[in-house]
């Protein structure tokens, strides 16, 4: 039981199954919470005196991009059950929208302390910063060779 091989074995059980069950969880919270948006979507749209100019959309935005940001988070559980493996594109993205989102929602005319706002820009240029390093880290390395080469370059050869 305690030899090595059935230890891993037991976490990698461990691991995909506590995978699963969020995985499962959260589509349940993702479900629920897109039903409560449409419902909400609904009753806004039938109020004519909802602000969409303002406010209203920012509620609005702020709703949305928090079940996209549950989506992302779903992709990463799924992308670490195919895959075994924490995929760092995946992880920076969902950070980034989830700074993004700060940034979108704040409410216009709200006094902004300047620290914030210079802390979430930091935040947003690092975090793109990153993503862009690990994009062009992907670019630049060549395919690894997986069979054998089948033929010749010399022609002359038989």
């Amino acid at each position: 039981m305690f030899d090595d091989l059935s230890f891993l074995r037991a976490i990698t059980a461990f691991e995909r199954a506590l995978a699963k069950v969020l995985s499962v969880v959260l589509t349940a919270v993702l479900v629920v919470s897109a039903l409560q948006l449409l419902i909400f979507l609904g009753s806004d749209l039938l109020d004519l005196s909802v602000n969409w100019t303002g406010e209203g959309l920012i509620r609005l935005l702020d709703q949305v991009l928090v079940i996209l940001i549950a989506l992302e988070v779903l992709q990463n559980l799924t992308a670490y059950m195919r895959e075994h493996v924490v995929q760092i594109e995946l992880v920076l993205v969902t950070a980034l929208t989830a700074v993004a989102r700060k940034v979108i929602v704040m409410p216009p005319g709200v006094q902004k302390n300047p620290a914030d706002l210079i802390g979430l820009g930091a935040a947003v240029l690092s975090l793109a910063g990153a993503y862009w390093l690990v994009r062009e880290s992907h670019f630049k390395r060549l395919p690894s060779r997986r069979e054998r080469a089948t033929g010749s370059l010399d022609p002359d050869q038989s």
